[in-house]
C-alpha cells in the first residue's frame, strides 16, 4: 500500500504552489513592538497563508541578526552607522513606520504627582552628579513638592537598543560632559546604575525599586501605569510624552534624508517632546528569494495604506504624509 501512495504523494506535493504558505522571520527594537505584533497579527488574519513572526531583542540585536542573515528583516530604533551598513555585505533600506516617545519614569516614594525634569537633571542624574531624590536641582524644578531623602536609583537598558540610542542621542544633544564622556549608540558604557533588559525589564525594575528612575517609551510606561515626567524642551516650555507632543516633534523635519536617517530629538518648536523619534524596520533592497519579497512589498504597502490608521490607540504617532509618499516610493525600489 505504502508503495502504491508514495509516488501519488510525490506528484500531489509537486502541483501545490510553492507560494501558498510563506513565513518570514524577523527581529529587532521592542520600541515599536506592540505595534508590530499587532500589524503582522492583522495582516495574518487578511492573508492566512502568510506568517511574519517578530522577536522583541532589541535593536542591537536586531542589526546584528539582519547583517548575519539569520532573519528576512530587521528593526531599530536607531538608524544603522555607515560603518554597520558596509559591514552587512548587502544593501539595506530604512523604511520608517511610526514614531514614540521616551519618557524618564520613576519612583519615588511618597511623590504621586507628576515630576518636571530639565535637561540639566536628566543629564545629571544620568552622570550620576546627582544621587539623591531631594536634590537641591530637582526641587528648583519642582516647588511645593515634598521630595524625600532617598537614593536616586538609575535603571538603564543592558541590552543593545534603539530605545538606548533615542535616549543617549537626546543626552549627548543636551549635555556636552555626557557626549565627550559617553556618547550615543545602541549600546553604551554608562556611569553607573543598573542594567535591565528591554523596555519591559526597565519598567518592571522601576515600578519595583523605591527611588527607582529611568527611560521607557511612553507605551511601556502607560501600560503599566508607571508615572513618568514632564521635560522642559529647546523652547523653554515644559512638556509632556504624548501623542500630540511626538507629532509636533516630527513636524520639525522639513527635509526628510533621502535614505530616513533622521534624528528628530531635542528639535525646536515650543509644543514638541524632545525625546521622540522615528523608528525603522531595516529591510534588504534585493530579496534572493522572489515569494519572501512580494510579500515583504506587499506588506509594507498595507502598513503604509491601512496599518497606519492603528497606530494612534497605541500611542504611537503615525508617518506624517510627506514622509508616507516618500517611503512608498522607496518600496517600489525593494527588487525580487
Amino acid at each position: 500500500m505504502n508503495k502504491f501512495f508514495a509516488p501519488l504523494l510525490l506528484c500531489l506535493a509537486m502541483l501545490v504552489p510553492s507560494g501558498w504558505a510563506q513565513t518570514l522571520n524577523a527581529a529587532g527594537a521592542t520600541f515599536p513592538y506592540p505595534i508590530y505584533s499587532k500589524w503582522f497579527n492583522e495582516y495574518h488574519k487578511l492573508h492566512p497563508n502568510v506568517e511574519i513572526n517578530y522577536q522583541s531583542i532589541g535593536s542591537g540585536g536586531g542589526i546584528r541578526q539582519l547583517t548575519a542573515g539569520t532573519v528576512d528583516f530587521g528593526a531599530s530604533d536607531g538608524p544603522m552607522s555607515d560603518q554597520q551598513l558596509a559591514e552587512a555585505k548587502f544593501k539595506i533600506f530604512h523604511i520608517p513606520t511610526v514614531l514614540g516617545a521616551v519618557v524618564p519614569a520613576y519612583n519615588v516614594p511618597g511623590v504621586s504627582g507628576e515630576l518636571k525634569f530639565s535637561p540639566e537633571v536628566i543629564a545629571n542624574i544620568c552622570l550620576l552628579k546627582i544621587t539623591n531624590w531631594d536634590d537641591k536641582a530637582i526641587a528648583a524644578d519642582n516647588p511645593g513638592v515634598h521630595l524625600p531623602n532617598k537614593p536616586i536609583i538609575l535603571v538603564h537598558r543592558s541590552d543593545g537598543s534603539g530605545t538606548n540610542y533615542i535616549f543617549t542621542d537626546y543626552l549627548s544633544k543636551i549635555s556636552g560632559e555626557w557626549k565627550e564622556r559617553v556618547g550615543k549608540g545602541t549600546s553604551v558604557r554608562w556611569p553607573g546604575g543598573l542594567g535591565a533588559k528591554g523596555n519591559e525589564g526597565v519598567a518592571g525594575m522601576i515600578r519595583q525599586m523605591d527611588g527607582g528612575f529611568g527611560y521607557i517609551e511612553l507605551i511601556y510606561a502607560l501600560e503599566n501605569k508607571i508615572p513618568f515626567g514632564i521635560v522642559r524642551n529647546s523652547a523653554g516650555s515644559w512638556i509632556k510624552g504624548s501623542l500630540d507632543s511626538t507629532t509636533a516633534a516630527a513636524g520639525s523635519v522639513k527635509n526628510m534624508p533621502s535614505d530616513f536617517r533622521v534624528s528628530i530629538t531635542n528639535p525646536p518648536g515650543k509644543d514638541a517632546y524632545p525625546i521622540a523619534s522615528f523608528t525603522w524596520l531595516l529591510v534588504p533592497a534585493q530579496w534572493k528569494d522572489p515569494a519572501k519579497g512580494k510579500v515583504m512589498v506587499d506588506f509594507l504597502n498595507w502598513m503604509v495604506d491601512h496599518g497606519e490608521s492603528m497606530v494612534t490607540a497605541l500611542d504611537y504617532a503615525p508617518l506624517p504624509e510627506n514622509v508616507k509618499d516618500k517611503v512608498k516610493a522607496r518600496i517600489k525600489e525593494i527588487h525580487y
